[in-house]
């Protein structure tokens, strides 16, 4: 689901910048960033499992950056923060790709087994906010957000 902003200044619940990683765009780094993305979720209450989606989500967006935004060039990097907002997980990817239409992004049917072009239907599945923006000064911000006991 891609909401309105998640505005993480306006609200009063703590703040606390848990993770800041920058990162080649390889596919092969991203499995370096999965245990930092675990142990964040699970600093901010989320249960193993959840933690353990929380992680396939930032997988799959990562790839998505390396694949769709990056297209594979050699030399791109992927920033990643982790904050725990509230009683939940804000998790935050800026890249320097060309900007992101967010209308076009689309998954394939799930009944139309084969791979590929699942990442956006298991991010939106898993965690209960999304948002691509253009990045400030170019390229794109994906927000994510997970609250710890799924009510939003």
């Amino acid at each position: 689901m891609i909401d309105s902003a998640i505005n993480v200044t306006a609200r009063s619940e703590p703040i606390d910048t848990l993770l800041e990683i920058r990162f080649p765009a390889r596919v092969d780094r991203i499995k370096l960033i999965r245990p930092g993305v675990d142990a964040s979720a699970r600093m901010c209450g989320l249960a193993p499992t959840i933690a353990s989606d929380v992680v396939l989500a930032v997988d799959e967006a990562c790839q998505n950056i390396i694949v769709h935004g990056y297209k594979g060039q050699d030399g791109c990097e992927i920033a990643l923060t982790l904050i725990r907002h509230g009683e939940g997980l804000l998790v935050e990817l800026r890249d320097q790709a060309p900007t992101l239409d967010p209308s076009k992004i689309q998954h394939r049917a799930l009944h139309d087994i084969k791979p590929g072009k699942l990442g956006s239907y298991f991010m939106s599945a898993i965690m209960d906010r999304i948002e691509y923006l253009p990045a400030p000064g170019g390229g794109n911000l994906l927000r994510m957000y997970k609250q710890k006991d799924g009510s939003i």
